[in-house]
């Protein structure tokens, strides 16, 4: 009876067509997969984006981020939206990174000029630096510390979103170093104004001082504007040449991984293992694409357009992360990365004041 089921008569006459038409058979389901979580994710980018048109300070990418752990709060999804949020998450998140290369040219270090380098390079270093010593005596596990040292030090959830594939960070402490970010940045944006008042500053010391300490773009024009139009102009310059810096980070942690990955794979005698390549195939893309900007091959009409894709992508990828964000892992976590969030913040806004101190730019 099983042979009668398992083999009909009119198939045997055929056994040459079967291989070829199962392949094209087996790839729909595999595309089609991917559709109800992308559309889920798309929607909730939308929603973010639109929330954080309203609130500029928010952005959208924090707001995707938000209502997707609110929504995996309320449901978790399930089976059937795995594989597109799975798909956002990894995949649109690299294709963010690489299209965010278009915002950033080599030039913009000249523009921004000699006397502010050492301001930018030595507030990172120092921001790194301390991520790494204060989150290991707070015992924060070293991805999660590296996260929110590279979004304090760089440029909050555009460095996040480019360090965590590197990395292989897990989609908990993805959201809960972009929470932390985001946090920090309103208290920049409260307080920075104030306080560049309080010490008497020009347009272009603070717009230095927003441009290497405060995160996100959005909260940059935020904090800057509020003291003047030619303090948000210079922060903006300074800002997004800090973002250059994602370049080196991120070579410099994929080389540490390959190398953690080659011990691991010699430890397990199992020295065939394959490891991660040293420079993803993302982060090519993203060099090529911030070189041709360099060069001029970018067309200055396409950077507003390509600068709003970017965000967008970033707000779908943020926004996965949030609906597949393991609710009970990040109340596990505890308060310490705050703490270090807000170890880092103190360090960061302090070192940007002395060093401009020290380079008469204060």
């Amino acid at each position: 009876m099983s042979e009668d089921l398992d083999c009909p008569v009119p198939a045997r006459p055929e056994p040459d067509a079967r291989p070829e038409a199962e392949p094209a058979r087996a790839s729909r389901p595999a595309v089609a997969s991917l559709v109800p979580g992308l559309a889920l994710v798309l929607a909730l980018a939308v929603a973010g984006t639109a929330v954080g048109k309203m609130f500029p300070l928010v952005g959208g990418p924090v707001a995707g981020i938000v209502l997707g752990v609110l929504l995996a709060a309320l449901k978790r999804p399930g089976a059937r939206w795995r594989p597109g949020i799975g798909f956002a998450s990894k995949w649109v998140l690299q294709v963010s990174v690489v299209v965010l290369g278009s915002q950033l040219s080599l030039g913009q270090m000249v523009q921004v000029g000699v006397g502010s380098i050492p301001v930018m390079i030595g507030s990172l270093v120092v921001c790194l630096t301390a991520a790494y010593g204060i989150g290991r005596w707070l015992g924060i596990v070293g991805d999660l510390r590296t996260l929110i040292g590279v979004g304090t030090g760089v440029c909050g959830a555009s460095a996040i979103a480019a360090t965590a594939p590197v990395i292989g960070a897990a989609g908990v402490e993805v959201a809960y170093a972009v929470s932390t970010i985001f946090l920090f940045n309103v208290a920049a944006v409260l307080t920075f104004p104030l306080l560049g008042h309080l010490l008497g500053m020009s347009q272009h010391s603070f717009g230095l001082f927003a441009g290497t300490a405060v995160n996100d773009t959005s909260s940059v024009v935020a904090a800057a504007t509020s003291y003047g139009r030619t303090a948000a102009d210079y922060a903006v310059v300074v800002k997004l040449t800090r973002s250059l810096m994602i370049i080196p980070i991120c070579l410099g942690l994929a080389w540490l991984v390959g190398r953690r990955d080659r011990a691991a794979a010699e430890a397990t005698d199992r020295p065939r293992l394959r490891v991660v390549k040293l420079v993803p195939v993302f982060l090519i893309g993203f060099l090529l694409m911030t070189t041709a900007n360099s060069l001029g091959f970018v067309p200055a009409a396409a950077h507003h357009g390509l600068g709003e894709l970017s965000v967008f992508l970033i707000t779908v990828a943020l926004s996965a992360t949030g609906l597949s964000t393991d609710l009970a892992a990040l109340r596990r976590t505890g308060p310490r990365p705050l703490i270090l969030g807000a170890c880092l913040w103190v360090v960061v806004s302090a070192t940007s004041l002395l060093l401009q101190f020290l380079t008469g730019s204060l």
